[in-house]
């Protein structure tokens, strides 16, 4: 398995500092799961945070805590990759020999129950399900979903965010082709209509902050009702 597409800093970031809503911090750390080389891209920011609070003068200026925490990101973003690797610790045990077991990663596979065999999937229409995930996070949806091979998701573009990690098959859109592990973030700013390749169906972890915006008024028409 090669990944490609990673997590950005940003979301990276925010999950070390333990900012991210449940539903975020599910997608990231099951990415985490499979990727090594952001396992310690992790490693590496922890390390460097802690290096930087070290030299934190106790007589620097106040300010409120996001004041302090776009600091944080600012000196950290300043920081060069190699550099932080070179001198970063070794990722935790933990991490270390985290690893996929079946298509499902923890924690993931707890969440749903089991691996992808054992969830039952709710009909979309035109061969693709769904199982809505309970987090308990309100601010966001997250989702397994199971396009069919060969089969495009409806074109639409995005109200917030949306993150998209591949557990199974792939897909390709208008950015590149996402294998197993491969992270796809969206906005606004992206108009895309994601195709399962035909060899396997394609099965993604979503998670998103507001609705899609479809193209198909047909869809918009259903979509409060498939809760997409």
């Amino acid at each position: 398995m090669t990944i490609k597409h990673h997590i950005s800093d940003d979301f990276l970031l925010e999950y070390a500092a333990g900012t991210l809503s449940e539903g975020w911090s599910l997608g990231v750390a099951s990415h985490l799961a499979l990727c090594p080389e952001c396992r310690e891209r992790l490693a590496a920011m922890e390390g460097a945070a802690g290096a930087l609070l070290d030299k934190i003068d106790a007589t620097s200026p106040g300010g409120s805590e996001e004041d302090a925490w776009a600091r944080m990101k600012g000196r950290l973003g300043e920081i060069r990759v190699e550099e932080v690797l070179r001198d970063a610790p070794a990722p935790s045990a933990a991490l270390a020999t985290a690893g996929p077991q079946g298509v499902l990663p923890e924690p993931l596979r707890s969440y749903v129950g089991g691996d992808i065999h054992e969830v039952k999937w709710r009909a979309l229409g035109r061969g693709a399900y769904q199982i809505l995930i309970d987090t308990g996070d309100r601010t966001t949806q997250t989702r397994l979903l199971r396009i069919p091979a060969g089969k495009p998701v409806p074109e639409h573009t995005h109200q917030g965010r949306e993150l998209t990690l591949v557990l199974s098959g792939s897909f390709r859109d208008e950015v590149d082709r996402f294998g197993r592990g491969d992270v796809e973030e969206a906005d606004g700013s992206l108009l895309h209509q994601p195709k399962a390749d035909e060899d396997q169906d394609c099965i993604c972890l979503a998670v998103t902050e507001a609705p899609l915006k479809f193209s198909s008024w047909i869809v918009r028409l259903v979509q409060p009702i498939l809760k997409i």
